[in-house]
């Protein structure tokens, strides 16, 4: 409990503070030491990170949505409808001289 205090108290910052002219500061403080939550009349107002924190959730965000399909998609799979990769190359045309110079990727 008392670490979860500590930790909301060093990263919430007023809004007061940029109006005081204390920005640059805590831009600063953000990119060395992590999000901070802007405050406002005792409300949380918004949360201020750096470019690269920003990224990185957007990219977990992703990939956990990525998951979410992916894991959907093999749960509803008919494997009646399944058709090897010989075959479909058959269908789109695609022979093994139109794959001669490209890496082997391995799906699956």
């Amino acid at each position: 409990m008392m670490s979860s205090l500590t930790s909301a108290i060093t990263n919430t910052v007023a809004i007061t503070q940029f109006n005081r002219g204390l920005a640059s500061k805590i831009f600063k403080d953000v990119k060395s030491n992590g999000a901070k939550v802007v405050m406002k009349n005792n409300v949380a107002e918004c949360v201020l990170m750096s470019p690269e924190q920003y990224m990185a959730l957007i990219d977990e965000v992703n990939d956990a949505r990525l998951l979410a399909t992916a894991i959907e998609r093999t749960q509803n799979i008919n494997t009646d409808t399944l058709i090897s990769e010989d075959e479909s190359n058959r269908r789109l045309g695609i022979t093994e001289e139109d794959l001669k110079g490209f890496e082997e990727v391995e799906i699956g």
